[in-house]
Order: C-alpha cells, then structure tokens, then sequence
C-alpha cells in the first residue's frame, strides 16, 4: 500500500481530508507533461493542455472519479491546470545541498541565574526596556560573558550581543508565560 492510497484509507475512516493530492502515477504524467511545457507562453501552454486532455482522457478521468469518491467537491480540472501551470512547470529537480549549521555556543550558568533572578524582579516591563536596565546594572558580569564567547568562537561583536539579548528575551518569554499559565 503506498503512501497516498493508506491517506486516502485514514481520511475515508475520520471523513477529515485537509488537502486533496492526486496519485502518485498522475502527478508523475501532469508533471512530466509540465516540464515539456515549461517554456511555453499563456497561450501555447493552454493549447498544449487541451491536447493533453484529451490524449490523457481515461487517466484525467480516472483522477476526476477518485477525488470525487475522496469528497473533494472543486473543480478538479481547474486544480489539474493550476498545478501544472503555476507548481510543476516551476519546480526544480535539483537538490540543494543541506545548510550546514554552526555549532551552538551556550552561555554561562552565572548569567542565566542572574538572568532569572533580574526577570522575577521587574514589574511588567517590556522585555527591550528590562534588557537595557538588565546590562547597565550587570557590566561587570557582561564583560566577563564576552571573554567566555570569544574564547568559545564567537567573536563578532554584534553576534554576541544579538546572543545575550535573544537569550534574555528568550528567559523574560519563558517566565512571563509560566507566571500566565498558573
């Protein structure tokens, strides 16, 4: 049993089909028959797939009766065309190569707990305006933060502000929706 046909089982037993796709052997055709047509204008493009239809008459037919069995009450034909027109024609058969991430650089126990401890202190502040009050009443412990980063690797300026700042805001985010929750 391949993959969309058990979709198709499970969405038959709840009734719930959220996205109607079509058969693995017709999207392999209307695909095929968009990379044909990839290059083509408005107007040849939809020559093409009147001609198209009508040569893949028993396959568009066999579709349009198993997404009508599925419920999907559209226009079927329509949903054909687009997908071949504005998806398939456009859609590379390349793959990209995975992004490769850099490593992740925490910061120090000290900072987080002096963090959490600066957070539960304020009272109803914007997260923007308690990071400032939290950096200038912690330089020192900053400072020391920083030379911990660059030792690590990080040693763009901006990246470890940008660092400490997320993670405050991260921390502020964390206990406010705690404090929300209870």
């Amino acid at each position: 049993m391949t993959e969309s046909e058990s979709e198709e089982r499970i969405s038959r037993e709840t009734n719930l089909i959220f996205r109607y796709k079509f058969s693995e052997t017709f999207t392999a055709e209307l695909y095929e028959f968009s990379k044909i047509h990839q290059h083509d204008d408005r107007a040849t493009f939809k020559q093409a797939w009147t001609t198209w239809l009508e040569e893949s008459d028993e396959l568009v037919s066999s579709e349009v009766k198993r997404l009508t069995e599925l419920g999907y009450d559209g226009n079927i034909l329509n949903k054909m065309y687009k997908s071949s027109r504005y998806y398939f024609r456009k859609k590379s058969t390349e793959k990209k190569a995975p992004v490769e991430r850099r490593p992740y650089i925490c910061v120090t126990e000290d900072l987080l707990t002096c963090m959490d401890r600066h957070i539960s202190q304020i009272q109803k502040k914007k997260p923007g305006v308690s990071f400032v009050e939290f950096c200038q009443s912690n330089e020192v412990l900053l400072q020391e933060e920083v030379k911990w980063l660059c030792s690590k690797g990080l040693k763009d300026p901006n990246d470890i502000k940008e660092k400490i700042k997320k993670t405050y805001k991260n921390r502020y985010f964390i206990a406010n929706s705690y404090n929300n929750t209870f």
